[in-house]
């Protein structure tokens, strides 16, 4: 298995991986939907997505990936990385491809010089809640300091 970062040439290599994670958080698959957003985030340099491939002779199968954004504190004046996407086909679970990739991940954004990496997951998703504080990630607590609003457009 292999981790590469992969460019809007290549975003053909997720487009199936991010229509299963999609549906695996209740939304329609919709291939082109996924190869349309995969396209347009790597063209507009708006995230960076890492695949983990698997090779066997000439072919190359991927079987996970991750998807970062970047994120910026102005108060803090620092930089940082949301882990916004991170699947592993059915398959292929289990054998360390999650947490591979989001090492991978990790290091990217420390080469990048950000101060953290942040992600969120459903509150009943069990499996990645262990796989993130196995690698070290901390539960945060709601902040003190700062209250969060949300309005749709």
């Amino acid at each position: 298995m292999e981790v590469k970062r992969i460019n809007s040439h290549e975003a053909s290599l997720v487009t199936d991986l991010f229509d299963k994670y999609r549906m695996f958080y209740k939304q329609p698959s919709d291939i082109t939907l996924a190869q349309t957003f995969i396209r347009d985030r790597l063209e507009n340099n708006e995230s960076i997505i890492f695949v983990a491939v698997v090779r066997n002779d000439d072919n190359e199968t991927p079987v996970g990936f991750t998807q970062l954004y970047p994120g910026f504190s102005s108060v803090r004046a620092i930089k940082n990385w949301i882990l916004n996407d991170l699947y592993v086909d059915t398959g292929f679970r289990k054998q360390g491809i999650g947490e591979t990739l989001i090492k991978s991940a990790m290091e990217f954004a420390k080469k990048e010089g950000a101060k953290y990496v942040e992600l969120s997951t459903a509150v009943d998703n069990y499996t990645a809640q262990s796989l993130y504080t196995a690698i070290g990630f901390k539960k945060q607590e709601p902040d003190k300091n700062f209250i969060s609003y949300r309005i749709s457009l």
